[in-house]
């Protein structure tokens, strides 16, 4: 129903709904018990061109600009019923566009392109043990020692975080508070770098989901992404695409939740009738659609700001806060209109209600996502 998509984004919508039938659908219920999905499927997306929306051609991409593209096949992508899986997937969409946009040429075209064909995994370390969302307090610091920077300090929950060949890594490199942080690209195989042991969730089962120690670890000083100190720029940027990624994983869990809801009270009998046919279910399902039609239609309306050059930095935090909330309520009803079978593992509801969670926190708690709007409104 909706007038931001042509026709090569429902072009690139089929092509992503195919390839998660046939790549991902059939074996999702295993990876999710296991704990991650296999390597080769980052190739699989990449050949099927699903990695390099809204990168740079020159690097390998679609093209930079056009955002409904990147709407279209998120959209699809989430129908694999699998958060972690999308969010494992797709860490090279908050890892890498800082490198696209900032690294220095050579280092640019040497690490982009293979990520984008999925050869190579991109992540993101910004998150430290002791603050989430107080990014400008961060405590991993990188010292200038001639051509490298030493980088000592930890990171936590970072989505790809066992298996990435390539961190975009946040860093204190001045003073106190934002103004002394940097960017630094910093690969698996440097000296002093070492993973801790995979993180068990609550939620998004499928993702591989880290530590990462930083031990005098010595970095090339050509690795710096942007300029020294300017780092807290990049990683603000960086979040307006990644809140609304958030906001499109939260209406389609919703909605996921939502369908099979649906379907499964037009299916289950209850005092001789379906429970479809009773108002009480009828009213509740009523609900769920508006609430995820109205939080559907407002990320649009902010897709479509940024689309138009815009940095709607109020609209997008309010669109991931609405859409959040609707996930929770609508996974939440899903599992009581499923009763006892929405709490076992076998549903479908009872993953997505799990996987809702994190998007109250992720990218942004959405206490901090209030602060911001506040102040954006001059409260």
């Amino acid at each position: 129903m909706s007038e931001y998509f042509n026709d090569i984004h429902e072009q690139a919508r089929l092509s992503a709904r195919k390839f998660i039938e046939t790549h991902v659908l059939p074996h999702i219920d295993d990876w999710e018990e296991v704990g991650e999905f296999p390597r080769e499927l980052y190739k699989k997306a990449g050949d099927a061109g699903l990695l390099g929306i809204g990168f740079p051609e020159a690097l390998g991409g679609t093209g930079e600009g056009d955002i409904f593209l990147k709407v279209a096949v998120s959209e699809e992508l989430m129908r694999s019923t699998s958060g972690g899986l999308v969010a494992g997937l797709g860490s090279l969409d908050i890892g890498l566009p800082p490198v696209a946009k900032w690294a220095k040429p050579e280092i640019r075209e040497q690490i982009v392109p293979p990520v984008l064909r999925g050869e190579k995994i991109s992540a993101l370390a910004i998150t430290e043990p002791g603050g989430g969302s107080d990014v400008a307090n961060l405590k991993t610091r990188a010292v200038r020692d001639g051509d490298h920077y030493i980088v000592n300090g930890s990171k936590t929950f970072i989505t790809s975080g066992m298996r990435a060949d390539h961190y975009t890594v946040a860093v204190r490199t001045g003073g106190e508070g934002h103004g002394g942080i940097s960017l630094l690209l910093i690969d698996r195989d440097m000296p002093g770098f070492s993973t801790g042991k995979k993180l068990r969730k609550m939620g998004w089962w499928a993702s591989d989901t880290a530590e990462l120690f930083f031990e005098d670890c010595r970095v090339p000083a050509d690795r710096l992404i942007g300029a020294e100190n300017a780092g807290f720029i990049a990683i603000m940027s960086n979040f307006l695409a990644e809140r609304l990624s958030l906001s499109i994983m939260a209406y389609m869990t919703a909605q996921l939740a939502y369908e099979a809801a649906l379907d499964y009270t037009k299916q289950r009998q209850a005092f001789g009738r379906s429970i479809a046919g009773f108002q009480v279910t009828r009213h509740k399902l009523v609900d769920m659609a508006t609430q995820i039609d109205v939080a559907r239609e407002y990320t649009y309306r902010c897709a479509a700001l940024m689309q138009a050059g815009k940095n709607p930095i109020t609209q997008v935090a309010m669109a991931k806060n609405f859409s959040v909330d609707v996930c929770e309520k609508v996974t939440r009803e899903a599992v009581q209109l499923f009763g006892g079978m929405g709490y076992m593992r076998e549903s479908v509801v009872e993953r997505l209600y799990r996987d809702a969670k994190i998007l109250s926190i992720g990218g942004g708690t959405t206490e901090i996502m209030k602060e911001l709007i506040a102040k954006q409104i001059k409260l």
